[in-house]
């Protein structure tokens, strides 16, 4: 079974602040810095935050089933501010996703207005679908909302154009 969940913040931070962060590998610091309730640590297994990076992401202790997973950065678009992760490694796997893929994008809506959309992708088998209440924007939620806030406090380097 095949299924995806979607949110959008709207932001009043420019598109090219935001993406500082989601582009890069400053997300990852910010997660457990800003938002330590959704993950403990967020480590760099290999790459310099282009494609092919892998990240060891660490749950905080207490929720059943899951302690970490791997994700590999499929995807980064520096031009259309998109970056796109999958699952190659780790608890999200052995409960029983086939695949689980989360895809960032950032569109900008005026010079200092813009949207984050996050989009989860997923597959499981036909045999767990009670995984499928598993799948949850609510973190990716927080997170955008973390960031955006970080970002209007300027402590992001502002993209020279």
């Amino acid at each position: 079974m095949k299924g995806s969940k979607v949110h959008e913040l709207e932001a009043d931070v420019p598109a090219s602040d935001l993406w500082a962060i989601y582009g890069t590998l400053r997300a990852a610091e910010l997660m457990p810095e800003l938002l330590p309730h959704v993950l403990a640590k967020v480590e760099l297994v290999s790459g310099d935050g282009g494609v092919g990076t892998i990240l060891e992401l660490t749950f905080p202790p207490g929720i059943p089933g899951l302690q970490s997973y791997k994700e590999k950065f499929t995807k980064v678009d520096n031009e259309n501010y998109v970056k796109e992760t999958e699952t190659v490694e780790g608890d999200l796997l052995k409960l029983g996703f086939l695949a689980y893929r989360i895809r960032f994008e950032v569109i900008a809506k005026g010079p200092s207005l813009s949207v984050v959309r996050t989009t989860i992708e997923y597959e499981i088998d036909d045999a767990r679908p009670e995984l499928e209440a598993m799948v949850s924007t609510e973190p990716l939620a927080a997170a955008a909302e973390k960031f955006a806030e970080y970002a209007k406090e300027k402590k992001v380097p502002q993209a020279t154009s």
